[in-house]
């Protein structure tokens, strides 16, 4: 398989460009764990019907299936593309390493692709299009305290 970083970058470009010739969004990641075992994912958000089935997240659910684990601590992620804010997010969460990426965000806004927007909302610098609101409720806290109640339950 694939060793050197070039190659794991150059090999997320193929997935990238095989999802676009297909069913896919021109997106693709590979998620190299600390043990150097190779997951990978594309772009799967149409055939899938799943807008959150982007390259970095089907490729960061394929790693932690296959290690049997929530926590890819030490991984490296490698993505056709600059991560867009929820698959940053996600990558956050699995607690990945390091990410390189070869395609820019500009690159990925001008073939028609732009997260701009939610870019922008989460810097604080626009207002969302989409509105929060918090509903205060009375039960509210019960789904949190049945959780630090729970002597099998693992925190992430």
């Amino acid at each position: 398989m694939h060793s050197s970083p070039d190659q794991h970058l150059e090999r997320a470009i193929e997935l990238a460009t095989e999802s676009a010739s297909t069913d896919g969004g021109p997106f693709g990641a590979v998620v190299v764990t600390e043990n150097g075992t190779v997951y990978e994912g594309h772009n799967t958000v149409v055939a899938s019907h799943d807008p959150s089935a982007h390259a970095e997240v089907n490729a960061i659910r394929a790693a932690c299936a296959g290690e049997a684990t929530h926590d890819l601590a030490g991984a490296v992620l490698y993505a056709s593309t600059q991560p867009c804010p929820m698959c940053a997010a996600a990558i956050y969460w699995a607690g990945i390493a390091r990410v390189e990426y070869a395609a820019t965000a500009q690159q990925a806004a001008a073939a028609g692709f732009s997260d701009v927007d939610i870019a922008e909302y989460l810097k604080g610098t626009l207002d969302s299009p989409v509105p929060f609101t918090h509903q205060g409720h009375s039960l509210s806290d019960t789904p949190f305290t049945a959780f630090e109640n729970n002597p099998n339950a693992v925190e992430y």
